[in-house]
């Protein structure tokens, strides 16, 4: 699916990961670019559309849909990553508000933009989920969770959506530098270029994309023995 001409919905598109996608779609040549938002005044990138877009409100999402009719491309980037361990009080709360965004977040858009696809020839969904669908431990344990249910999720929409020629893309990844990252001391990689190789793999008709070192090791030591996700964090 190429950039070029195509219209573009972006959820959690005015920071991090989401406004570098904003950016390189309008740098590959995109038509128009719909910048999701649950406060569309936080979107402040020339050249792209604001839409107010809370991905847990069901309306928000299905009004996002009849705005954005014409997307042929939709990227559900939008995410929450907040620390807490599986041994506390608040976990079963904390899992449940990653899931809702994390997760249910992105099958509300699936589900709304599905048919929007469909009538534009096709076109692609994009789902960024993680080198934390494969592994977890200590305060990223909800994170990892829900990232490993967006996993899943996104195998069975390409399933799903075959049919009607959408192309479903997996992003995977390892720590980017963003304000979901701050104060955690690791290697991180650049939105831009997170971005510039998911992009990629979306031209090239990719399924899935391990778009840094990290997560192409990971992916690799699944199939170990012992299997990566075994070993303690």
């Amino acid at each position: 699916m190429k950039l070029d001409n195509a219209t573009v919905l972006i959820t959690g598109a005015n920071r991090g990961i989401g406004l570098a996608f904003a950016k390189a779609a309008l740098a590959r040549g995109a038509r128009k670019v719909y910048a999701g938002a649950r406060d569309p005044a936080s979107v402040t990138l020339a050249g792209v559309t604001p839409l107010k877009l809370d991905v847990t409100s069901a309306a928000d999402v299905a009004e996002a849909a009849r705005i954005a009719a014409d997307a042929t491309i939709v990227v559900n980037n939008a995410g929450i990553a907040i620390t807490g361990s599986f041994d506390t009080a608040e976990a079963e709360a904390m899992l449940r508000r990653h899931f809702e965004t994390n997760v249910f977040g992105v099958l509300r858009v699936s589900q709304a933009f599905a048919p929007v696809l469909a009538r534009n020839g096709g076109g692609a969904l994009l789902n960024v989920a993680s080198v934390a669908s494969w592994i977890s431990g200590g305060l990223l344990g909800n994170y990892a969770a829900s990232k490993a249910a967006v996993w899943s999720l996104t195998n069975g929409l390409r399933n799903d959506l075959r049919g009607q020629g959408t192309q479903v893309l997996a992003l995977h990844m390892g720590f980017v530098d963003t304000d979901l990252t701050n104060g955690i001391d690791a290697p991180k990689a650049t939105p831009a270029a997170i971005v510039a190789r998911a992009l990629d793999a979306l031209e090239a008709g990719a399924e899935e994309v391990l778009a840094d070192e990290i997560t192409q090791q990971v992916k690799l030591g699944l199939s170990a023995d012992p299997g990566v996700y075994l070993m303690p964090r």
